[in-house]
């Protein structure tokens, strides 16, 4: 047989169904009602939370709706959010390009290349000045997706804050600031593992202070799900993650009572419906059991495991991309039925480019048919109670406690990750799932079965970035270093080296006057690692 008489057999076959879930877990043909526990489950809004964190579910108050956004200049990316905010949007997104996640500034040939292709271009105080330019920072919650540089940017914000007039504990969102998934998943990362642990615990620390309406780290399962993690491992590696973030909470001396109530987390919502469904009951569940038997929390509130998620990611394909508006509708449906805190959904051209206003306005209609036409969040926790539902939730749970088991062993995320096991392991889940993708095993619908011969992926709306951005980004950047005062700037960078060379001293102030003073993130990131060196990353044969 030819390979292309194979191709053509892969698409015109009828696939079975199974009986394994997509995270391996078997599906019973008959559940047991006797296995259902009512004490196990609880209620709504009481511990362990299965059933989630408000007795009320989405009738006091709906999910956030979010969509991810920022490409070019910041002038692009604030008209972009003007247009979400009038149609509907309750929150922002904020995407980064990759020279800012990665602590480079716009003259700098490592970033020229990339400068506004994945996210906006926010070198400094005056370009955050412009991004949120006659947005309310008081009455409007803001996401940010950036980690190597998380502790900047937050102090960026505190600062435009601070320019706007608007107190700072008057400030809602989220910043990722989850460097740990970026050593193994996704790669934005900076500095050496410990001093990075120092900052995002510096950050947190601070805001608890300064901004305690304000989440200081979203710690994030999504990218660990997209480089090929299961979901039982996505939860399993995230939950690990967020034991490490407490346990240097509390040897810096924060109080869980007090830290534990802003953390938060952040997961990509995939195609196995009750999968997705039981991963956020189940590690609802688990994050409950161990901020209260682990570390003594006693607040119901540092005892909650709130989420945000992205509908979409690599669940997005490119050919016959209108599918995908199909597929995050489900996800959302998913993300509503699991009980997240914030949504956002991916465009349907998200696969392969960045998304027109037309794609994102139906990304956002997706959530906003769900809230308000589909009925399903007038129920709280619709499938509780459901003996399937129940039954998959509690074999989920036991199936990320034996991953986290396995870390444990190891000696825990940080070794994990300095040694590259946690890494070696990703990618060997993300070779298996492309060999059952690729044999036709997983069903992708237009991918790999069900299309028509010779199709070819297209869309009605082609997304094109202004090739002059780079040079726009540059002239405002040059502009900025010829009108600051360049005596401020060089105090504040070196204040900011004291600081950073005594490890009692929490860093915030020093990045926030940094930014007030409009030094730039590159000379920020360039400080730090004077002292504290790059992550050189682990290679294993």
């Amino acid at each position: 047989m030819t390979q292309e008489q194979a191709n053509t057999e892969l698409k015109l076959a009828k696939p079975a169904l199974g009986t394994v879930s997509g995270a391996g877990i078997e599906v019973p043909t008959e559940v047991d009602a006797s296995a259902l526990r009512p004490d196990h489950i609880g209620k709504p809004g009481e511990f362990p939370f299965t059933r989630g964190i408000f007795p009320d579910g989405y009738q006091g108050r709906l999910w956030t709706i979010r969509q991810y956004s920022g490409f070019g200049t910041a002038e692009e990316s604030n008209e972009r959010y003007k247009f979400l905010l009038a149609h509907g949007q309750t929150g922002l997104s904020v995407a980064l390009d990759l020279p800012t996640q990665c602590g480079y500034d716009p003259i700098d040939p490592m970033a020229r290349p990339e400068i506004g292709k994945v996210g906006v271009s926010l070198s400094n105080l005056s370009e955050a000045e412009i991004l949120f330019q006659d947005i309310d920072l008081a009455r409007i919650s803001t996401s940010f997706t950036i980690n190597g540089t998380a502790a900047i940017i937050y102090a960026m914000y505190l600062a435009v804050a601070d320019k706007q007039g608007v107190p700072r504990e008057k400030l809602t969102g989220t910043i990722q600031n989850d460097i740990l998934k970026e050593y193994v998943a996704r790669g934005t990362w900076i500095f050496p593992v410990r001093p990075s642990m120092r900052l995002i615990a510096d950050s947190i620390l601070y805001s608890n202070d300064v901004s305690p309406r304000f989440n200081a780290i979203s710690i994030a399962g999504a990218h660990v799900r997209d480089a090929g993690a299961t979901a039982v491992e996505e939860m399993a590696y995230t939950l690990a993650n967020g034991l490490a973030y407490v346990d240097e909470l509390k040897r810096r001396g924060g109080d869980v009572e007090k830290f534990a109530k802003r953390l938060s987390f952040f997961f990509y919502v995939h195609m196995d419906f009750f999968d997705e469904v039981a991963k956020f009951r189940a590690g609802r569940r688990l994050w409950a059991k161990l901020m209260k038997e682990r570390y003594g929390a006693q607040d119901p509130k540092a005892q909650m495991f709130r989420f945000g998620v992205v509908c979409g990611g690599s669940s997005l394909v490119a050919p016959q991309p209108y599918n995908n508006i199909v597929r995050v509708a489900v996800e959302t449906m998913a993300a509503v039925m699991g009980g997240a805190q914030s949504i956002f959904t991916c465009a349907f051209d998200e696969a392969f480019q960045i998304p027109t206003e037309f794609s994102a306005e139906i990304a956002l209609r997706t959530q906003q048919i769900i809230a308000y036409e589909s009925g399903i969040g007038r129920s709280v926790d619709p499938l509780g109670g459901s003996y399937f539902v129940e039954q998959h939730t509690d074999r989920m749970e036991e199936a990320i406690s034996a991953v986290m088991d396995e870390i444990d062993a190891y000696g825990g995320v940080i070794p994990a990750i300095e040694e590259g096991w946690i890494q070696m392991r990703l990618a060997q889940r993300g070779l298996e799932r492309k060999q059952r993708i690729d044999s036709g095993e997983t069903v992708i619908v237009g991918q790999n079965h069900f299309r028509h011969e010779g199709e070819q992926a297209g869309v009605d709306e082609i997304f094109r970035l202004d090739p002059s951005v780079a040079n726009r980004a540059l002239e405002k950047y040059q502009k900025v270093l010829d009108t600051r005062s360049q005596p401020a700037v060089q105090a504040a960078l070196h204040k900011l080296a004291r600081a950073a060379a005594d490890d009692k001293e929490n860093l915030m102030p020093y990045l926030v006057d940094c930014c007030h003073a409009y030094a730039t993130v590159g000379e920020m990131v360039s400080t730090l690692k004077a002292q504290w060196g790059e992550f050189q990353e682990p290679v294993n044969l």
